[in-house]
């Protein structure tokens, strides 16, 4: 039996850590530049700038910190202050998850036609969200020389809280815009098919769900476990990396639709 609490695991862990870092480095960076030009349009006036897409760019620009934040912990070959750095990325990245689920809530509220019950379920939603997010710093980092930056101690308990809670969030979402978009179709009674605009909504909110869904409960099922400091939080990346992927793409998506003049509901 595997004893993930060795030194000699923790260190093959850590080597590990270290090239999966950089691999999701790489995919992200990757996803980022080939949807520069969506940043132009906005910059150059092709795409009108509106208050929602505030949460579009943070998510997008936090993560994309963070994780060169995690880079330069990992690869320095010199001394730095570990544990603010780690800090910083903890935070960036909790709040990209936050704010991807914030991009979807703006959508499923614009889908209800700015109801003020919806508003006022998925503000309190966000605050409850954002108070685990904001809990502090759950993360200890040393400097090791030779090594360079290493976790040494995670608090799993806030932090899969905070996971568990992002997948309720996000199924809240998904039911409230699946209600609206095709529910309340179907009850009317009507016999024309849904428009081109409503499928759309709907499959890239069941899209994102499962994508979000699964791997959160990838990364939940670490932190329960918790094996070791690095084995705890190996897949929070990951799962920060897919819903700030998927919700930006769901956001450029709808946001080019309205662009193209396609027919709106």
């Amino acid at each position: 039996m595997v004893d993930w609490k060795s030194g000699e695991v923790i260190q093959m862990d850590s080597m590990i850590f270290l090239k999966f870092m950089h691999a999701l480095l790489g995919l992200y960076v990757w996803e980022f530049f080939i949807s520069l030009d969506f940043e132009w349009a906005v910059m150059t006036g092709k795409t009108r700038f509106r208050w929602p897409l505030i949460f579009y760019f943070a998510g997008r620009y936090l993560l994309l910190f963070a994780l060169i934040g995690i880079a330069v912990a990992l690869d320095t070959p010199s001394e730095i202050n570990c544990q603010a750095l780690y800090a910083f990325n903890q935070l960036a990245g909790n709040a990209a998850v936050g704010l991807a689920s914030i991009n979807l809530s703006v959508r499923t509220i614009a889908i209800w036609s700015q109801n003020t019950w919806v508003i006022i379920l998925l503000v309190l939603i966000i605050i409850g969200h954002w108070s685990l997010i904001l809990q502090g710093i759950l993360l200890t980092a040393v400097w090791l020389p030779g090594v360079g930056c290493a976790i040494t101690y995670s608090d799993t308990t806030i932090l899969a809280a905070t996971f568990i809670y992002s997948m309720c969030f996000d199924f809240v979402v998904l039911c409230l815009s699946a209600y609206k978009l095709v529910w309340t179709h179907t009850r009317s009674g009507t016999s024309i098919a849904p428009s081109r605009l409503v499928r759309m909504l709907f499959s890239d909110g069941l899209i994102y769900f499962f994508i979000a869904f699964v791997s959160n409960v990838i990364a939940t099922i670490m932190m329960v476990l918790n094996l070791n400091a690095i084995m705890s939080v190996i897949f929070n990346v990951p799962a920060a990396i897919a819903s700030t992927i998927v919700a930006s793409r769901v956001v450029r998506r709808l946001t080019n639709f309205q662009r193209s003049g396609a027919e709106m509901m």
